[in-house]
């Protein structure tokens, strides 16, 4: 069980350190205009997602059980494609547990770093106990995808960037599945510009983030529900404990879109490169 007191909160010095000890492939993503409003793109990190930046910062605390046994992890592909990546360049081996419906693009990424992939049914709890089990039984060290310390810090070096890169913003908005990146930027941006608000979205057939954000406590869907989305990488049934901590204490506001929102706003991007 995550650590729930108010210590448990990242810190911006935790954050600048650990942007401090990124290799350069993987920071310093550029912001580009977007009608109104910029987007930050995470999509030109080495395995197109942020997910490397929490993969990388959680390397340095399980280095020593890593080299002898190597890594596991559970994810809906983008973390594990990260885990996967970061394992190879260590020279470590990687097992990810997936759910079976994971997007063949992202099994195909993870599969091409060398890693070993294990298919379990299509919950998030399920390939979380799966791998915990696998880390038991083997001596592999566990990098979680959301619910943890280093990770979330990792994950806040996208805060910490945008705080250099845009000095004038006044809100942020960001994607949420297990509640990393959510609570990493808003652990940095609150820690500097408390004025900035910090805004959670997740798709409507989702939002059990939302729920446990205006509800006052940590809320659980199954996977029939948030299996309904669109939006593979944030089909989580739950935040994280940690996450939770994090989004009930520093963001302003969650809110819901629709598929058609969602696939109108992919068409956008891909029209617009």
């Amino acid at each position: 069980m995550a650590d729930r007191s108010p210590t448990s909160l990242v810190t911006l010095p935790d954050i600048e350190r650990a942007l401090l000890a990124l290799p350069d492939d993987a920071r310093l993503t550029p912001v580009v205009r977007f009608g109104k409003s910029y987007l930050k793109l995470e999509c030109l990190q080495p395995v197109g997602s942020f997910k490397i930046r929490g993969a990388l910062t959680k390397r340095s605390e399980l280095l020593p059980a890593a080299r002898s046994s190597g890594v596991v992890s559970y994810s809906s592909g983008n973390h594990g494609w990260a885990v996967a990546h970061v394992a190879r360049r260590l020279g470590v081996s990687a097992t990810i547990v997936v759910p079976s419906d994971a997007p063949a693009t992202k099994l195909l990424a993870i599969a091409r770093e060398q890693a070993e992939i294990v298919s379990v049914a299509a919950h998030s709890d399920e390939r979380r106990l799966a791998a915990e089990a696998l880390a038991r039984e083997t001596g592999k060290a566990l990098i979680p995808p959301y619910d943890d310390r280093a990770v979330i810090i990792g994950q806040g070096t996208v805060g910490f960037e945008l705080l250099q890169q845009l000095k004038d913003m006044t809100s942020v908005v960001v994607p949420v599945g297990g509640g990393g990146l959510i609570s990493g930027v808003a652990a940095a941006l609150k820690a500097a510009r408390p004025a900035v608000q910090v805004v959670g979205v997740e798709p409507e057939y989702a939002t059990d983030a939302r729920e446990s954000f205006l509800s006052g406590h940590l809320v659980h869907w199954g996977p029939e529900r948030v299996g309904r989305t669109f939006a593979d990488g944030v089909r989580t049934q739950s935040l994280g404990e940690l996450g939770y901590e994090h989004v009930s204490r520093l963001v302003d506001d969650m809110v819901a879109v629709s598929e058609q929102e969602i696939e109108s706003a992919l068409v956008a991007l891909l029209e617009s490169r």
